[in-house]
């Protein structure tokens, strides 16, 4: 059954509107990130070792992504059964307040145990404010958007991501270089975070104006709506979950090896971080603008050999991006970067959003897409940077972490290699793709 007609002015508002509130709430979210590979370490838990007090560090990083499940299936719901458009509203209002209280507060020298213990209550906080934000914010323009070109118009989502890091990096950076080192970690460390409840303000404005998906509107008045879509879900379309988290294992994971851990890893081999954050910010805008030429592509030749390219590229990428980044050459470490960026990591996340949104049928996709895509986040996201930092203290080297990311590469090909084609599919139907088969013939199925 074909949906209500999406005009080009609603598909391009709902693009415009994913992209700078997806930013703006990733701005805050990776924020988080690059203080705890910086500064928490010594301000919040100033009683470890330095390597040790790195991976607490990170164990509080990695709160925010244990939350996002739990983020997932509480929008999820409500998105399923009320729509995307109100879940996008909430969820950013929260990530902006949690954003803002996390740059007012005391330290460990001012409050003791309870610094850290707060730090790790607001993380949950913004956890679950992005873990119901990304599934939202795909479904609003990639249900709107015209089936030809699905992966194109769904993909300027993930640049919403993408600008969101280059944002919160780009802040730190403006700020370390109008402050002294002591300055920086005294109190400069505190401006990003705070002057993220103005950019909510605007994305508040921005996301209030965009329209409710067809798919949302029929779904609201169905009698046949969902009554807990995430049990649905399951019950219904495992495989389809099961797809979605292991086709996120090598993207996210790596991600945060590549964003997060390197920065760590660089200030252990004496390579200036500066110059880390520098090839990432970098790789990251060009990453964000294409994204949607890799969605094009999966419009063009299928979203399973795209993702699997980037996946495939990925593996082989694993040991020479540490060995660049090793050999402290500022070309190598920006050629490393690059490729792992705007390559191995651009395919697949690129293709995700219209892969994940065609997975799952319009009455349980926001549960789906949320519950695969967040599980997935805890698993590799959230300790990917924890589980290297330990290889790293254990090993003294990088071959043991490129041998991880090896290991995630390989999940995400077999979940990839097991799924259907979907960029053919009819996302206004009733049946998951992945659970009637590759190559079903019924007409209902095919958009053409």
């Amino acid at each position: 059954m074909a949906g209500p007609k999406r005009t080009r002015s609603e598909v391009r508002t709902a693009a415009i509107a994913s992209l700078v509130g997806s930013a703006l709430e990733w701005y805050d979210f990776f924020l988080y990130g690059t203080a705890a590979a910086l500064v928490f370490n010594t301000l919040f838990f100033p009683n470890f070792d330095p390597l040790v007090g790195t991976i607490a560090a990170f164990g509080t990083n990695a709160a925010g992504f244990l939350a996002r499940p739990l983020g997932g299936v509480i929008f999820g719901h409500f998105g399923d059964r009320a729509g995307r458009k109100s879940m996008l509203v909430i969820t950013l209002m929260i990530m902006g307040v949690a954003t803002f209280l996390i740059g007012v507060l005391p330290t460990y020298a001012a409050i003791g145990i309870w610094a850290p213990a707060l730090l790790i209550g607001l993380r949950i906080i913004q956890g679950i404010a992005v873990g119901g934000e990304w599934g939202g914010g795909v479904l609003i323009v990639s249900e709107q958007a015209p089936a030809h070109r699905r992966g194109f118009y769904s993909a300027w989502s993930q640049t919403g991501v993408g600008l969101g890091f280059v944002l919160s990096a780009s802040a730190y950076s403006l700020v370390q270089a109008f402050t002294t080192p002591e300055s920086f970690l005294a109190w400069g460390w505190r401006i990003p975070f705070i002057a993220g409840i103005v950019l909510t303000a605007v994305g508040l404005l921005i996301r209030l104006r965009v329209m409710e998906t067809p798919a949302a509107r029929q779904q609201a008045t169905s009698p046949k709506k969902a009554k807990l879509p995430v049990l649905e879900v399951i019950r219904t379309q495992p495989k389809s979950i099961l797809i979605t988290f292991g086709a996120r294992i090598a993207e996210n994971g790596a991600l945060y090896i590549f964003l997060t851990f390197s920065l760590a890893y660089a200030a252990k081999i004496g390579l200036s971080t500066g110059l880390v954050i520098t090839a990432v910010v970098t790789g990251m805008l060009v990453e964000s603008f294409a994204m949607p030429l890799w969605g094009a592509l999966s419009d063009r030749i299928g979203r399973r050999p795209v993702y699997l390219g980037g996946a495939i590229a990925m593996i082989a990428w694993a040991y020479p991006f540490f060995a660049m980044l090793d050999s402290r050459e500022p070309v190598l470490v920006f050629l490393a970067m690059f490729v792992a960026v705007v390559i191995c990591h651009g395919a697949m996340i690129g293709t995700q959003p219209a892969f994940f949104t065609e997975l799952f049928d319009s009455r349980v996709r926001y549960s789906g897409v949320a519950l695969g895509h967040e599980l997935a986040s805890v698993v590799a996201g959230g300790f990917s940077p924890i589980i290297a930092t330990a290889l790293f203290a254990w090993a003294g080297m990088s071959w043991p972490i490129s041998l991880f990311m090896v290991g995630m590469g390989l999940i995400t090909v077999i979940a990839v290699a097991a799924a259907p084609e979907t960029n053919a599919t009819d996302i206004d139907d009733t049946e998951s793709p992945s659970e009637i088969g590759d190559h079903d013939p019924t007409p209902e199925r095919i958009s053409r």
